[in-house]
């Protein structure tokens, strides 16, 4: 090998010099990781199975018990397990509210809790709310307003909407009460707020908030 301060180095010999002695470097680190690797972190242990445990929950008046793999999503649950499809999968975050169901008199998203956690719930989905012959009046309010649209977002915004006007009867304050300690008021902006989680792409909030409005007006603010 040529010395670095010999004159008659030329810039190509450099180059040849420089890329050789970076191979041989990075042939040494690969060689060291396959002959020595890391040992593993104290307490680490290898990856499991799929470790699955029964949950019985009453889903739509009906009690099911389902063998569920622990890290199921009760959205998967209800879809996959139960083939109750009408809960959509949007965004699967949590930000668009097309997942929304009810579970023990309160709505949630059900793209973000784990089946197992609600052993023993009271779960109501779309199906649950109304029938073909027999619509819940929100049900029927969409189809009249024109609400629905495409459609998709559609069960998750009756079922928040049932939530919604549970919540204002029982007189739980949202950002835009004035006073938290009188009864909300039955107002657009009410509505529009507690509504606010649920994302219509076709943009028909106006229509969905007149179904929301008229249910609300006619049956004594209760959905």
């Amino acid at each position: 090998m040529q010395n670095f301060s010999d004159p008659a180095l030329t810039r190509r010999d450099l180059f040849v010099v420089g890329a050789a002695s970076a191979s041989a470097v990075a042939a040494t680190g690969a060689a060291a990781r396959t002959a020595a690797p890391l040992p593993a972190k104290s307490g680490a242990q290898a990856p499991q199975g799929e470790t699955s445990m029964p949950v019985r929950m009453t889903i739509n008046g009906q009690q099911q018990t389902l063998s569920l793999d622990t890290r199921t999503t009760l959205l998967d649950a209800l879809r996959e397990h139960l083939h109750l499809t009408g809960t959509k999968k949007g965004c699967d975050h949590g930000q668009c509210g097309a997942c929304t169901v009810i579970v023990d008199g309160r709505r949630i998203n059900a793209c973000l809790t784990l089946a197992v956690m609600h052993e023993g719930a009271q779960v109501t989905t779309i199906e649950g709310l109304g029938q073909p012959q027999k619509l819940h009046p929100l049900q029927a309010a969409f189809v009249k307003h024109d609400g629905y649209q495409c459609g998709y977002c559609t069960p998750g915004q009756i079922c928040s909407a049932v939530g919604v006007l549970q919540e204002i009867k029982a007189g739980i304050p949202s950002h835009v009460s004035g006073d938290l300690t009188a009864q909300p008021l039955l107002s657009a902006d009410e509505i529009r707020e507690r509504m606010s989680g649920n994302l219509c792409r076709c943009g028909a909030y106006s229509n969905i908030l007149d179904a929301i409005t008229e249910v609300a007006t006619t049956n004594g603010g209760a959905a």
